[in-house]
Order: structure tokens, then sequence, then C-alpha cells
């Protein structure tokens, strides 16, 4: 099947092509399916990871989650900017890819047109060695913007690699803010006083949050308009996530009325096992359509991405890992909207 076919079929089904960015071809096979026959596949073991029977996927437009896939824009770029929209990246529970969705996701989104904030709120600083960045070698970070009067993002802002997409970096020092902040007023409410004088210069703050529930997370969900999980597909993850949803609900209560949940994102999906189906069978049927539609499979892909210290879409952009991070970025874009 060459490129010609494949367009025609898919204008033949309605698919509207407006691709500033070159980049439908990569979206259609991810939304279509894999084809095993393409005279071009993008990382086809990938592929494999999360379309064991292709032919039936592309068939029936069945996703990985066994739900109908529905298609997902590809969005004109923002004729202006901001008010943004805060996103808190959060699970209480470590390497379930919270720092790899936060750079992927923000970088789609900034291919897209949009303008992007990441926060890194993890004294790890792994979300700055991620996009390239050596933390301990910093002289101000988000540690310096909370606990420091006179301090403002401009001081602290860092561009990155991927254009429309700044960064506030972090390191150990922070650890020392949640001890810090414990004296003082309104202390769940530090980071949304931070972030204020720039909500209006972006469209997106994504925060990355570190892996605990305490005073730094409440702080972030605070903070933000919605929360996105990313949950590894594996058993140990989902036996967190019930106190994760009990969190969110307090602070929702106490703290923060507008919080709310954007989507349950499936991470390190392997559908070849017969594991990985099972989990992700299971989060389907506990959160429904909270669950999003795109799935993150398994690829050695994301981790040369943080030695390189770029996003996947720019470091393997015809990568199948891009395509599924631009098409959450889409179903992002989409929720938000119907939100």
């Amino acid at each position: 099947m060459n490129t010609t076919d494949k367009t025609s079929d898919a204008t033949r089904a309605g698919v509207e092509f407006d691709d500033p960015y070159g980049i439908i071809e990569d979206e259609l096979r991810y939304q279509d399916g894999f084809d095993p026959d393409a005279e071009i596949e993008p990382d086809p073991d990938y592929a494999a990871t999360l379309a064991p029977d292709p032919a039936t996927q592309r068939r029936e437009r069945v996703g990985p989650t066994g739900r109908p896939m529905p298609r997902f824009p590809v969005p004109r770029p923002p004729v202006e900017h901001g008010p943004a929209r805060i996103i808190a990246m959060c699970n209480q529970k470590g390497g379930v890819g919270k720092t790899t969705s936060t750079i992927n996701l923000g970088a789609a989104l900034a291919e897209y047109g949009q303008k992007v904030l990441l926060v890194d709120f993890d004294p790890q600083g792994a979300l700055s060695v991620g996009l390239g960045v050596n933390p301990m070698e910093l002289d101000r970070t988000v540690y310096n913007l909370l606990m420091h009067r006179g301090v403002n993002v401009e001081d602290v802002l860092l561009k990155t690699v991927t254009p429309g997409m700044d960064l506030l970096p972090s390191n150990i020092d922070l650890s020392a803010a949640e001890v810090q902040l414990v004296t003082e007023v309104a202390r769940e409410s530090a980071l949304a006083r931070t972030l204020k004088p720039v909500m209006h210069d972006y469209d997106f703050i994504i925060i990355d949050c570190q892996p605990s529930l305490g005073l730094l997370t409440v702080n972030a969900l605070t903070a933000a308009h919605s929360v996105i999980v990313p949950l590894e597909c594996e058993f140990f993850a989902l036996r967190g996530v019930a106190l994760l949803t009990e969190t969110i609900e307090k602070v929702r209560e106490r703290l923060n009325p507008e919080l709310e949940l954007d989507g349950i994102l499936a991470t390190m999906y392997d559908a070849r096992t017969v594991h990985g189906r099972e989990v992700l069978a299971r989060v389907v049927q506990a959160f429904g359509p909270q669950v999003f539609h795109t799935v993150i499979g398994r690829t050695v892909r994301f981790p040369e991405t943080t030695v390189a210290g770029e996003p996947i879409t720019s470091y393997a952009s015809a990568s199948v890992g891009a395509a599924a991070y631009r098409q959450l970025a889409r179903e992002v874009l989409v929720r938000c909207h119907a939100g």
C-alpha cells in the first residue's frame, strides 16, 4: 500500500487534511491501527506493543482500550495565547511515566502552536534532566520562587529546545520547601500564587509532581485546573489509584473546587503480554470514559530521549511513540474544549 492509496482511503472516510506540521500520515497510522503491509512503518516492534492484531483494529476501528477509537482533529494554532490551563501530572507511585509524559505532552502541544510552560515540582529534578538541564548547576529554581521574596518567574525561566515550550527547573533544594512551607500562611496555595503572574502568557502549564502525596503535591493540585494520572500497566500500579483519587477529592472539597480529573493515561503498555492486557482492561472497567483512548507503549526510544535531553517528537519524530503523544495532545485539547 502506498501513501497515495492510504490518503485516498482516509479521504473517502471523511478525514479533513489540515496538516501544517507534515505528520498526518503518522497520526492516521496510529488512529487506524498499525498496518503490517505498509511500505513505511515507523518502529514496527513498538507498534506491536499497542496492536497485536492490527488488521482487526484497522477493520473495527477499536483502540488499545477496547473502545471505538475516535478521530481527534489536528488543531489549528491559536490566534492568541492564555489564560493557561494548569494540569498536574500526578501519581504517588514512582516510575509510571509522569516525567516522560510531561515532557512529550508539552512538546506535542507546542508543536500544535500552543504556548507551554513545564514546571519541575520534584526535588529529584528529573524533568529538568530530561530537557538537558543539569539541576546541580542552577542558581535559581522553583524553590527560590516559592520561598524567596523578590524572585519572579522570569528570573528562573529557561527556554527549551522545543519552540514555544519553557521550563521552570528544580533541584534538591525543593525538598527543603516541604518543611519550610509548614509554617507559612496559606501554605497549600504557594505554587498557585507563584504561577498567577504568567497565567496569560501560556496556553498550558503542566506540573510534574513528585511521587508522593505530601505538601508539594497538594500545592500542585491546589494550583491546577485538572489532573492527568499516568498509570503503568502493572498490577501494583493499580493499588495506589484509589488513594490518589481520594486525595484529589479532598483537595477539591477543601482547597480547589475547580479541580477535575482529565483522565487516566495508560503507560508502559505491552499488548503482547496477557498481564498488560488484563491490567488495561481492569483500568477501563473501573474508570470508564475517564481513561484516555491514547495508550503509551513501551519502547527504548523514551530512555534514549532522556539521554539526548529532548522530547521524542523531535528526537524520533517518525516513531509511533511520537505519534502517540501527538494524539494525546489532540485528545487533551478535545477534552479541554468539551469541558
